[in-house]
């Protein structure tokens, strides 16, 4: 009887922990639409994000402003199901040592996803929203220097 027991524990273990990882991979297929090469030009120069699935719970970007020939900004990202969260690291060339900064997400739906950060300097929040036609808008805010901040990025998919 009391193997019985123990098989059927470990039975229940093992069915819950595939139940937990299928659920942690579908987690980030919220994000899916991300996946692609997106570009916003303007007199300014021109921004560029190419997001790749790495793999079922990990997305991976690089983001860069190029004006005429030089590389203004320059950023790598993971987007990253750890648990139940989806994290966003952010290194950005230049800043914090070259080491990522960790943004949670805080709200995934399949038009928006929110990330925050109120402990990091700037931005405390960066946010994707899915649009019409072919385009997303990228947006970071918080405060900068104790003022209230925000940009906003409409790329186009290429």
């Amino acid at each position: 009887m009391f193997q019985k027991i123990i098989l059927i524990a470990l039975i229940i273990t093992f069915v819950s922990c595939q139940k937990k990882e299928s659920v942690e991979k579908d987690k980030i297929k919220v994000a899916d639409w991300l996946i692609g090469n997106w570009e916003n030009t303007s007199p300014e120069g021109v921004l560029t994000e190419n997001w790749i699935k790495l793999n079922d719970s990990t997305f991976s970007a690089s983001s860069y402003f190029i004006k005429e020939k030089d590389t203004i900004h320059f950023e790598s990202i993971v987007l990253a199901q750890l648990g139940e969260t989806l994290t966003y690291k952010a290194t950005v060339k230049g800043q914090n040592d070259d080491k990522p900064v960790s943004f949670p997400s805080t709200s995934e739906t399949a038009q928006k996803l929110v990330f925050e950060n109120p402990k990091h300097d700037y931005p405390q929040k960066i946010t994707y929203t899915k649009g019409a036609n072919n385009t997303l808008t990228a947006e970071i805010s918080g405060n900068l220097n104790g003022k209230p901040s925000s940009e906003k990025f409409v790329m186009t998919k290429k």
